[in-house]
């Protein structure tokens, strides 16, 4: 018989054969509407005693499959795959069959650990980040959703935890972009979805904005300050930093840190460490004395040029295995685990560490 129902995995409708045909069973119907319920018309009419009993092992089945799939959706709204690796293969061979694709590697990767380490918070709000700018739409559902929950974990985090809220702001900004042009010029791109789910999540996004605009930083008394420390323990503070927005914001605290971020010396290290000498003559900004402006030339080269980007830690690609993977350096260093089950006799020689942008590059096809 047809499978009638509500979509292609419903149980559908029970049929009984008669003499004049094949006949539905509105006692299953009603078995199904009520989840659970007892039927109320006498099945021994229309059954026999061996039939009735097939009939109600059917109408048990088709119950418990509804109440199974209303309980799995409602829990996969807000589950995570927790997977150490995964193997990334690009075409079908005769071993696997289809490809990897980001959106699976988003969904099976364990990014909801990744985000309470410290090392590795940075590198996932990266990735995060440049998928908003280049990489949403062609996320599947499943993915899409996924990537909100883990951004809505993020965004609590920082509510509560009061750190980094600087790069949560970049990553929303860039965020708000991307759904406004999608929902503006709806019909133009592909949406997976409702355009009152991009809507939704568009609101969403601008009420994080305005949590984090509104976020208070609480003043901790622990006794000691930066302010206690010696000036050339705050400045070995300054020049440990990578991101000069980093090394304003410290500035901003006291005077004398202000004083310490202002050193020509410390810019002109970034610069060094970012840029290459030839980059820099490029755009050369001298002041009234005729000295190079470190500080400015840094900001400007920022606009042409990428910087050099530095996590605690990363996502590792296995060039023997294809593998990717985060790697473990407790079992690593416990039990020489690398992380994933890798066939090489010299697996640290294998692995490579993935950028956010390499990340995004391996599932282009």
């Amino acid at each position: 018989m047809p499978f009638l129902g509500q979509d292609w995995r419903s149980p559908g409708w029970s049929w009984i054969k008669t003499e004049d045909g094949w006949k539905r069973c509105d006692s299953c119907n009603q078995e199904l509407r009520s989840e659970n319920s007892q039927c109320t018309i006498n099945h021994s009419i229309i059954l026999n005693s061996g039939e009735e009993e097939i009939f109600r092992d059917e109408c048990e089945y088709a119950s418990k499959k509804r109440k199974k799939d209303h309980f799995g959706n409602d829990a996969s709204a807000h589950s995570f795959y927790r997977e150490k690796w995964i193997y990334v293969h690009k075409e079908s061979t005769k071993e696997r069959h289809g490809y990897c694709t980001l959106g699976e590697a988003f969904n099976r990767l364990d990014f909801l650990s990744a985000i309470q380490d410290i090392r590795r918070f940075t590198y996932v709000v990266k990735l995060l980040q440049l998928i908003a700018k280049s990489q949403l739409t062609s996320l599947s559902g499943v993915a899409q959703k996924n990537y909100f929950n883990i951004l809505d974990k993020i965004v609590q985090k920082v509510l509560h935890d009061h750190q980094n809220p600087r790069l949560i702001k970049d990553l929303l900004q860039d965020l708000s972009s991307t759904l406004c042009i999608l929902v503006r010029g709806v019909g133009k791109s592909v949406l997976v979805g409702n355009i009152n789910i991009w809507i939704c999540r568009l609101e969403t996004v601008l009420n994080w904005q305005q949590q984090l605009q509104n976020l208070q930083m609480t003043k901790v008394n622990t006794g000691l300050t930066l302010s206690d420390l010696p000036l050339h323990m705050l400045n070995n503070i300054l020049y440990r930093f990578s991101d000069g927005w980093d090394i304003v914001t410290l500035g901003q605290v006291t005077p004398t840190l202000y004083m310490l971020s202002e050193d020509r010396r410390l810019w002109k290290k970034l610069c060094q460490y970012h840029f290459a000498e030839k980059q820099f003559c490029r755009h050369l900004i001298l002041s009234e004395k005729g000295h190079i402006e470190w500080k400015l030339m840094y900001f400007t080269l920022q606009k042409y040029y990428p910087t050099k980007e530095q996590y605690g830690d990363t996502l590792h690609f296995c060039r023997h295995c294809s593998i990717l993977f985060w790697k473990d350096y407790h079992l690593a260093w416990l039990f020489k685990d690398s992380g994933h089950p890798c066939t090489a006799a010299n697996p640290d020689s294998c692995f490579t560490p993935v950028s956010p942008q390499h990340f995004i590059d391996l599932f282009k096809f």
